[in-house]
């Protein structure tokens, strides 16, 4: 017995809707690339003349401490082996030293000053000494979370609660990307130089957003895109053929469901054909300079932070949205001391050269750097490193409308407590948005029967910090 049902197609039917599939697209591309780019944000983004049309954050994993980076306590020194004043500690949240003797551990590295603002940050910082007139340093960064994983997951998406979209996330939800054949969104990761603490992808996950703005992690090296390259026997037209097909069947399920995540299916197999292009060109190092090789310190994409620089500034010169750049290396609960010089030493030049490199080609001013980790170190010592700690800790920002030689807020004599100006980290998140252009109350997604945002339901612009 035959059974009718109007879901199947003949292959008289099949074949004409196929010709209206990738293949025209692909055609069509040629005449005009930007058809199969990521879409333009929600309407009504941005709400006004935006200072940075892309965000780089450079996140330093681990917790960088405060205390031997951007932070001089000189009563931290004199005080050095001394009980730790109960009257600071008492009632606080304290993560490993919870119970424990707490005694001070004085700065394990000197400080000086740099370019004309006169910046104390640490001596194991030259390079990014050198930039000090670029950036601005908050020293009253505050975060709710007190372990790793969770405040990744806060500085990340706003909230502890895992699942929620990262905050490229709803940065490219609201705001599209410029990339006519990359993701919007891209996560690069290296590691080196203490602990590694693990990185989750739920950091740059899309939650309940659509996937389509979910951050794609590169892999680390030479080819950070598997498959990327045809296989021997198949050439690029017997590829275009059978992504072709695979859109084909999708559409058809599309018309039958309805469902926008076969959409978004569709369009990310046609963005992997066309990165099967530029994905290559973005590894190929072969028309740098010389002297930007050697301003990074790279001679390849092996993988490394430098390299992930050089990547992450040829992927703002091709649109990308928002470049989350994760190093791994900054977890010292014990060797704090040997511990920062080696991952300085990764970590200080590339990113000074990063900066310099979009100065001198003009993206810096509409380009938002950000550089700090998920919270900062205790004062008092566990052992030979620090703690976490939450209370207090030091980020700065770079390029896209912020202030340049600017200092912004402080902590108390122990480097423990902010107290001027404290930023929130819902704060950095509504000024990042500012910057962008974006109203930080108004980029809402609704879920569930509740309209969420990036800042949850608190978050102030840091107007001060604005240039």
């Amino acid at each position: 017995m035959k059974i009718e049902s109007p879901y199947l197609l003949t292959r008289r039917a099949f074949l004409g809707r196929a010709s209206m599939g990738l293949g025209s697209l692909a055609l069509a591309s040629l005449v005009e690339p930007k058809l199969l780019a990521l879409p333009p944000g929600v309407s009504g983004f941005p709400n006004f003349a935006p200072r940075a049309k892309r965000v780089i954050f450079l996140c330093m994993a681990g917790g960088p401490s405060h205390l031997e980076l951007f932070d001089p306590k000189p009563e931290l020194a004199k005080r050095h082996g001394q009980p730790m004043p109960e009257s600071v500690t008492r009632g606080q949240q304290i993560a490993q030293l919870q119970g424990q003797e707490l005694r001070i551990l004085g700065p394990q590295h000197g400080f000086r000053r740099y370019g004309k603002c006169g910046l104390e940050a640490s001596e194991l910082l030259p390079h990014i000494g050198s930039i000090a007139d670029e950036f601005c340093l908050i020293r009253s960064m505050q975060t709710e979370q007190i372990n790793h994983d969770t405040a990744h997951t806060f500085m990340n998406t706003g909230t502890a609660i895992a699942g929620r979209p990262s905050m490229g996330a709803w940065i490219t939800y609201g705001l599209g990307s410029e990339a006519e054949d990359l993701p919007g969104f891209v996560v690069l990761t290296s590691q080196g130089g203490g602990q590694d603490q693990p990185i989750s992808a739920r950091q740059w996950h899309c939650g309940f957003l659509p996937s389509k703005y979910q951050g794609v992690r590169f892999n680390s090296g030479a080819e950070p895109v598997s498959y990327v390259r045809n296989p021997k026997g198949v050439d690029r037209e017997a590829q275009r053929e059978l992504i072709q097909a695979v859109a084909d069947l999708n559409r058809a399920q599309a018309e039958m469901m309805e469902d926008p995540e076969i959409a978004t299916r569709i369009a990310q197999y046609e963005l992997a054909f066309r990165m099967q292009m530029s994905v290559p060109d973005l590894v190929d190092l072969r028309n740098e300079p010389k002297h930007i090789l050697e301003m990074y310190g790279v001679e390849s994409v092996d993988g490394s932070y430098a390299a992930n620089c050089l990547l992450a500034r040829r992927l703002a010169e091709r649109g990308v949205r928002f470049i989350h750049l994760y190093h791994r290396g900054w977890d010292h609960h014990g060797e704090i001391k040997q511990g920062l010089v080696t991952v300085t030493r990764l970590v200080d030049r590339p990113t000074a050269a990063l900066v310099k490199d979009l100065a001198q080609r003009g993206l810096l001013e509409d380009t938002l750097i950000i550089w700090g980790g998920e919270f900062g170190r205790t004062p008092m010592a566990q052992g030979t490193g620090r703690d976490h700690h939450i209370k207090g800790f030091s980020m700065w920002l770079a390029g896209g409308g912020v202030k340049k030689g600017f200092t912004y807020g402080a902590t108390d004599e122990f480097g423990y407590n902010a107290v001027e100006d404290p930023v929130h980290v819902h704060d950095l998140h509504a000024t990042m948005l500012h910057l962008l252009g974006i109203d930080h109350t108004k980029l809402t997604y609704r879920f569930q029967g509740r309209d969420f945002r990036l800042t949850d339901v608190g978050g102030r612009v840091v107007r001060d910090i604005l240039a």
